[in-house]
């Protein structure tokens, strides 16, 4: 990581927009993407930093300059490098619809952007996919019959297969071929930006911008209406569905000069939801159930109960009865609840106590009336306090963080810790039980452990809504000694 952090450093410098005064790494969704937020006196940028696919870089590099000629909600990109491993863009910040829908919920001003959105979306779609080079997309340039039936399979190798259901193999892929075949009819003649929802809708100075759109191709109006919409995590309100979907019709119909049809639009819109959540179920069994991330296992359920909603008040005028009988089984009250986390009540008894402590002064001890919990030793993990730079820092110091998240085994460590204690945790809720403690020890209890306990507390809190108590020994003791 640190010669990603002097590579990135000095494309910034090459770029000429000022003294860095800061470099800070970003979260990674479900990329292997890595981007870092360059400041300066008078401006931030974000970097994007992706070696490894350098097709992926090159779509959304001349995607956006083309949108951007076109004055569209979209970043501008400022510079690149001659590998095309790099990439400066403007910034939006750090504030995505979703995050407005998290912490405001449906409220007016939250429809009010999305209405925004969908304007810049018909936008998007109609006036971007005016003279644009479809030979930049990544693996297919439309979102044809064959993309469809590959997004079918997709679900089916990943999801329904993962759950052991019985299915007639023939039938079910016959279905999907008068799936496909029903939504070719629609015409696929303009931008699809493919990944469309509200996490890739920023929101700066109340107004909205698209990101991530590096897997468009060309396609039907209707994908990123559904995508939108349907995202599994948003769980919009149904009578939102029905409103911003007819709000998107009629400003997309503006922009075409009224030559759509309302009634065959919606019609092939319903098919277009169907096979989205579908896709995304796919997405979900392949990184959750194959590869075990837990944040998709986690949205699992979501999904699984817009789909039941789909699926009893919405009707696609085909018929599909091995496929209508398989999703049948996977909305099953029994199969929604093996993936759903269970949340903590307002009385819930359940107390997490981490702590994190120095092998030289002990394990704490568990004075609970119960027993038990865990103690994870970080000993193993690359240690900050080598450095003399970190020497005084702790881990809650960001530059320790930067060093534990990017030259260490902490990540992977973490996984596996989130992975044992999650099962205690849902079972003690279920339980009534009152405590669980959780300790962190390593050397001299000042970086690795304070980083693990506070990164444990945050996803437990997260997750589960858990009360988590939070204790550092030997940090607690030198604010004590200093007071």
């Amino acid at each position: 990581m640190a010669d990603v952090l002097r590579e990135v450093t000095v494309f910034f410098e090459d770029c000429e927009k000022g003294k860095l005064n800061e470099l800070t790494t970003l979260k990674q969704a479900g990329s292997n993407r890595q981007y870092f937020r360059a400041v300066t006196d008078n401006d931030s940028f974000i970097i994007t930093y992706n070696p490894n696919n350098v097709q992926e870089n090159n779509a959304f590099i001349e995607f956006s300059r083309h949108f951007h000629k076109k004055h569209l909600a979209v970043p501008e990109i400022l510079h690149v490098d001659k590998e095309r491993t790099k990439y400066l863009q403007t910034d939006f910040g750090d504030v995505s619809l979703f995050d407005i829908i998290k912490k405001e919920g449906y409220t007016d001003h939250a429809k009010s952007l999305y209405r925004k959105a969908f304007v810049e979306l018909a936008k998007l779609q109609v006036l971007g996919g005016e003279g644009l080079d479809y030979s930049n997309c990544i693996a297919t340039r439309s979102f044809d019959k064959q993309a469809i039936y590959s997004d079918l399979l997709y679900f089916l190798y990943y999801f329904i297969r993962a759950l052991d259901l019985p299915y007639d193999k023939n039938l079910l892929l016959n279905d999907f071929e008068i799936l496909s075949s029903y939504l070719m009819q629609e015409e696929a003649k303009y931008f699809m930006h493919r990944d469309c929802q509200s996490r890739n809708v920023m929101v700066k100075d109340a107004e909205v911008y698209f990101i991530d759109y590096q897997g468009g191709m060309q396609g039907a109006l209707q994908y990123d209406v559904a995508s939108m919409l349907w995202q599994a995590r948003a769980v919009l309100p149904n009578d939102w569905k029905d409103e911003l979907a007819g709000f998107y019709f009629d400003e997309v119909n503006r922009l075409l000069k009224g030559t759509l049809n309302r009634k065959d639009f919606m019609d092939s819109y319903d098919g277009f939801v169907l096979i989205r959540m579908l896709q995304t179920l796919g997405a979900y069994g392949f990184r959750g159930l194959f590869e075990r991330k837990q944040p998709f296992i986690t949205s699992i359920p979501f999904a699984l109960k817009q789909l039941k909603w789909f699926l009893e008040n919405k009707k696609i005028p085909i018929r599909l009865p091995e496929l209508q009988k398989v999703l049948s089984l996977i909305v099953d009250d029994s199969i929604i609840k093996r993936y759903e986390t269970t949340i903590a009540s307002p009385d819930c008894l359940l107390v997490v106590h981490i702590n994190s402590f120095s092998y030289r002064n002990g394990i704490p001890e568990d004075n609970s009336s119960n027993g038990g919990g865990f103690v994870f030793d970080c000993r193993g993990i690359y240690n900050p306090g080598r450095f003399e730079e970190f020497k005084k820092l702790t881990g809650r110091d960001k530059e320790v963080q930067e060093f534990l998240l990017h030259k260490s085994e902490m990540p992977s460590f973490l996984q596996y810790v989130y992975g044992i204690v999650d099962i205690s945790v849902a079972d003690y809720i279920k339980r009534g039980f009152e405590s669980l403690v959780v300790n962190f020890g390593c050397t001299g209890g000042q970086h690795r452990s304070v980083f693990a306990a506070d990164s444990l507390a945050g996803h437990l809190k997260e997750k589960f809504g858990v009360k988590v108590l939070l204790h550092h020994r030997v940090q607690e003791a030198k604010n004590w000694v200093n007071e």
